[in-house]
């Protein structure tokens, strides 16, 4: 009898012996399809999972969640339950990177078992609290709106493009999305002991210039800032390649009495 599969770690890429895990949490409107490809650039002995929130792929009869808390517990779950199987590096990109740093505070509050590194990519800090910059798309746009926003990304496959009821899922999953990133709230103080790593694109206008600093401000342990060319998403190319900019994946295996 085959093994149920576990529909909120969805793990795109296994190794028999894995140095780490690769645990990558989704942007606004996305699931975790854009980071499967990733599976054919991370080193050889890293895996690779991606945390499907409700309300999409293989959860999609479950409810969206209904504010930022909500989303939070469950990622922080979700991750928990990745890190069952062995050391980790933690990944979000934009909403993403937000989700990761607030799940990274917690599972530190908690005890762990706490990543190697934190990744957050295109990003502003968090502690500037949720600027009109951050809340784009805006929950105002129109329908025509957040599809040329999807398109314009690379969100919309071509057969959703070409299906008007897959049109009407993806604009409902990015409308819950949009619902739950504006209750966002900063906790005063949050800050990570994890190594942080921080990424942005040189021209992205939505990430503010000093941007790497206060990200900085939110680090107790070590801080690196990385600039890559391209906008939100970067270029096509350096997204296909992103883990190749994440040195946390080849460095030495850690224990993990040596991740706390």
């Amino acid at each position: 009898m085959a093994a149920e599969q576990d529909t909120t770690v969805v793990r795109s890429r296994r190794t028999s012996n894995p140095t780490r895990t690769l645990v990558c949490l989704g942007f606004c409107g996305g699931g975790t399809g854009p980071y499967h490809a990733w599976g054919d650039v991370v080193p050889p002995d890293v895996d690779l999972a991606a945390i499907c929130y409700p309300g999409r792929d293989g959860r999609f009869l479950e409810d969206f969640a209904q504010n930022w808390d909500e989303l939070a517990n469950d990622a922080t779950e979700a991750v928990l339950s990745a890190a069952t199987e062995g050391p980790y590096v933690l990944f979000g990109h934009s909403m993403g990177g937000w989700m990761a740093f607030d799940v990274a505070v917690r599972i530190e509050k908690q005890g762990g078992p706490v990543p190697e590194a934190l990744v957050v990519s295109s990003a502003n800090a968090p502690s500037r609290g949720l600027t009109v910059k951050d809340m784009f798309p805006d929950r105002r746009d129109t329908d025509e709106q957040l599809l040329t926003w999807m398109r314009t990304h690379g969100l919309m496959p071509e057969h959703v493009l070409q299906d008007p009821d897959l049109q009407e899922m993806a604009l409902e999953l990015m409308r819950a999305d949009i619902r739950v990133r504006d209750t966002f709230a900063y906790r005063p103080g949050d800050r990570v002991k994890t190594p942080l790593q921080v990424i942005t694109g040189e021209n992205d206008d939505v990430i503010a210039s000093d941007a790497g600093q206060q990200w900085k401000g939110l680090a107790l342990g070590d801080f690196r800032h990385d600039v890559l060319p391209g906008g939100h998403f970067y270029t096509p190319e350096i997204w296909r390649r992103l883990p190749v900019s994440i040195p946390a994946l080849t460095a030495p295996k850690t224990s993990r009495s040596e991740a706390r």
